[in-house]
């Protein structure tokens, strides 16, 4: 192996090949950085060649730097593309937290490229001249749709909890049932949150099982906040027993100082209840019993950017905004653009809101989306591609930590090709331009078209041509 280290090319001489500044001008990327590639490649390959991993040419040097400039321009195409790209979701799940959760409208689109191209009035009041605030940007549309008498936003729920928590409740106890001390995706935990707050973590009740002398067996001096935790991501079934808002409402209000807060999580504006779908309770609908303040995410059954909105009695909006975490959590223009636009259509009608991708993602019925499918199909046996299709009932997913009790009914496409696995033909759909994610149920492919758009649908069989 010593025999072919010494093969290897020095740098200068790589620099000196036409490939060289070939690859400096087809990407646009400086003279330093295709070096430094260079660099790392060459001690890929001794490192390789020492430790006998080496699979790659074994005798002339000018194979060792052909080899050398197609690993080297494979690194620049990884450094030239965005690493942050669009993929067709075909899984069925609306609020894919890997893939982005919600979608944004069209409105909201064009308000985000429209502040982002322009300077605009984020800080600056049009009226009187002078600086403004971020605050009154969201606020007063978001008291509009809720019904609270303050409200603010901050970079996702779980800063709002933390804000919630370290603001009203540091060195005091929460009160919290054991059955919603939930972990939420990459293992954040609402007792880690509470513990960095500073608040003081007081369990009551058992998993199942919290009635309402639990908390008032709870209460003391010391007491700051009762918080309710809605199980977003989880279902507890069975022989179980939870406290409703309004009666906890009506405890805090008997021991005064003592805050009530409900962390809604999913934070639905719109009465999916009232579709047959689920049972998330609707923000205004908990505002409405007098709980205190409420934090909810802009990203899932919202259908808007990723935020923490916090919504409540005006006394303690005013403390949340003048804490010090305000500013660290703060969102920026982009994302108020996004969010006062997907809150307007709340204020409109049903036809408006079901502009919100999410909510109409969720709402669709099986007889539209079995009509995409066999359009599909047929295009698909237009083209004589050679996979096998077929259209067939399923269940589609909210997702996102939403309502993982509610199966949607749905339509999807099974693929199947003689010779090739299911998971062959996932992974070069998911290595495909661009990148298309499935299910694999019973060794087929699963196309849902309840997240495949009709504008998708072309580009997902000429993928498929390609394949």
């Amino acid at each position: 192996m010593k025999e072919y280290v010494r093969q290897l090319p020095p740098i200068h001489e790589m620099q000196k090949d036409n490939r060289f500044q070939q690859l400096v001008s087809t990407y646009k990327l400086h003279h330093e950085l295709v070096t430094e590639l260079i660099q790392n490649q060459i001690q890929q390959v001794r490192s390789n060649l020492l430790n006998g991993n080496f699979n790659g040419p074994s005798t002339a040097k000018t194979e060792f730097i052909d080899l050398l400039f197609t690993h080297v321009e494979n690194d620049c195409i990884r450094i030239s593309e965005y690493y942050l790209q669009p993929v067709i979701n075909a899984t069925g799940t609306v609020l894919h937290t890997n893939l982005g959760r919600a979608r944004l409208s069209e409105k909201a689109i064009e308000q985000v490229v429209n502040v982002a191209r322009n300077y605009s009035n984020l800080e600056y009041n049009l009226s009187s001249g002078k600086r403004g605030s971020r605050h009154d940007i969201i606020e007063e549309l978001i008291i509009n749709v809720t019904g609270a008498e303050a409200a603010m936003v901050v970079n996702n729920n779980a800063a709002a909890v933390y804000l919630i928590l370290r603001a009203l409740a540091k060195d005091k106890n929460v009160i919290v049932s054991r059955g919603q001390l939930v972990e939420i995706g990459g293992s954040f935990r609402v007792s880690s949150i509470m513990e960095e707050s500073g608040a003081n973590l007081i369990e009551i009740g058992t998993t199942n099982k919290t009635h309402l002398y639990d908390y008032e067996n709870a209460i003391d001096e010391n007491t700051a906040m009762i918080m309710k935790v809605h199980t977003s991501n989880f279902k507890t079934i069975g022989f179980t027993k939870t406290v409703e808002s309004d009666e906890l409402v009506s405890l805090t209000k008997k021991n005064d100082g003592v805050i009530f807060y409900e962390d809604l999580g999913s934070g639905s504006l719109f009465d999916f209840k009232g579709n047959s779908i689920g049972d998330e309770p609707v923000v205004a609908d908990i505002i409405d019993q007098g709980v205190d303040i409420v934090s909810f995410s802009g990203d899932k059954l919202l259908g808007g950017p990723q935020a923490g909105i916090i919504a409540g009695k005006k006394i303690l909006i005013d403390k949340l905004k003048k804490h010090q975490l305000a500013r660290v959590l703060r969102v920026d223009k982009m994302t108020f653009a996004a969010l006062e636009a997907t809150l307007k259509a709340y204020l409109q009608d049903t036809e408006k809101i079901i502009s919100i991708p999410t909510v109409r993602d969720i709402l669709l019925t099986p007889e539209t989306i079995k009509e995409r499918a066999n359009q599909f199909v047929a295009k698909m046996n237009e083209a004589t591609i050679g996979f096998e299709c077929e259209v067939t009932e399923d269940f589609s997913q909210v997702g996102g930590g939403t309502m993982p009790e509610v199966l949607l009914p749905t339509y999807v496409v099974t693929l199947h090709k003689n010779g090739q696995s299911a998971d062959t033909i996932a992974t070069l759909l998911r290595q495909s331009k661009p990148s298309v994610i499935t299910r694999i149920k019973n060794e087929q492919i699963i196309l849902d078209f309840r997240t495949i758009m009709e504008d998708e649908s072309a580009t997902l069989i000429s993928i498929l041509k390609n394949l």
